[in-house]
């Protein structure tokens, strides 16, 4: 299915959460259409106009934000005197609450992955009568072993560059948390370090989603503001287990059944494999489970971008 024209938000604005923290927001589609809120990835991606693409924007009103401390929202994390000790997931489903209250929404359908796909699942399960439908695609859960094998368990598939990503660290940080070491060198007051500390962090990501021949660096790694606020987010929330108690997504989301869910997730995802996907899978009773066959963990990639827009559109009907 190809994906829908690239549209323009209808509304824009900001909400205070309080705390300092504004966040941004868009509203695309028709302002009558069926609600749908898109969560972004990373943490720190920021939203992007491409996620818009999901959606018949005759059938869909699509709202877009960006999370504390990324993207157009203030607070930026890029800049290290920004304290992120108001940053964690329970107050991220709070923001998205507010948002929806601020929308006048009763209920929405919840779209994201890889990180979204945590924090998306982890808001359905707070509030689970403001979701009619959930599409979440590169399924991660956020437990302890998945950021293990992310900074580590993934490295034999990527030697070189998770030699690279290691040895970005002090020798005596090698064999520990190694997010937790990327975090306090985020942290130093030598803005060098810090700047270093952010192009191994996000070299690494880059790396390790590159499961096919025609895999594209991502333009956005080369924006040191970019960098340096996706490297200081992801290594708070990792470093910190998501901020989740351990297996506490999985374990919660068989009082979902009522809600339906399109899981999507893709065969060669070395990043996050299926086994988050398909434990999720049996544990909803709502839920279908595709695994696109050529598909990575990037939306972009063999497929996958194309089976979330089937999945939206069949939700529209």
């Amino acid at each position: 299915m190809p994906r829908h024209p690239l549209t323009e938000p209808y509304d824009t604005g900001f909400l205070d959460v309080g705390e300092g923290q504004r966040l941004y927001w868009e509203a695309c589609g028709n302002p009558v259409g069926k609600p749908a809120v898109v969560v972004h990835g990373g943490p720190g991606s920021g939203a992007v106009p491409g996620f818009r693409r999901f959606f018949d924007p005759a059938r869909w009103r699509v709202v877009l934000f960006d999370q504390r401390g990324c993207g157009r929202s203030t607070p930026p994390a890029a800049d290290v005197e920004t304290d992120l000790a108001h940053n964690n997931t329970q107050r991220l489903i709070a923001d998205m609450e507010r948002l929806r209250e601020r929308l006048a929404i009763d209920r929405w359908t919840v779209v994201g992955g890889s990180w979204a796909s945590c924090l998306g699942l982890a808001y359905i399960q707070a509030h689970p009568g403001r979701v009619t439908e959930a599409a979440l695609f590169s399924i991660a859960l956020g437990g302890r072993r998945e950021i293990d094998w992310i900074t580590r368990g993934v490295g034999p598939h990527f030697p070189e560059a998770w030699a690279k990503f290691r040895d970005g660290v002090p020798p005596a940080d090698r064999d520990g948390d190694l997010a937790d070491a990327y975090a306090r060198r985020l942290a130093s007051p030598d803005p060098a370090v810090r700047e270093q500390a952010a192009a191994d962090w996000c070299a690494w990501e880059d790396a390790h989603v590159a499961v096919s021949p025609d895999h594209r660096h991502y333009p956005r790694y080369d924006d040191p503001r970019f960098r340096m606020t996706f490297a200081r987010l992801v290594t708070h929330y990792w470093r910190n287990g998501c901020f989740l108690a351990e297996g506490q997504l999985l374990a919660g989301a068989s009082a979902l059944g009522h809600i339906p869910a399109a899981l999507i997730h893709g065969a060669r995802d070395v990043s996050t494999p299926d086994g988050n996907a398909r434990a999720l899978h049996q544990a909803w009773p709502g839920s279908t489970l595709t695994i696109v066959g050529e598909a990575g963990h990037g939306a972009g990639q063999g497929g996958l971008g194309d089976a979330v827009a089937d999945a939206v559109a069949h939700f529209a009907r």
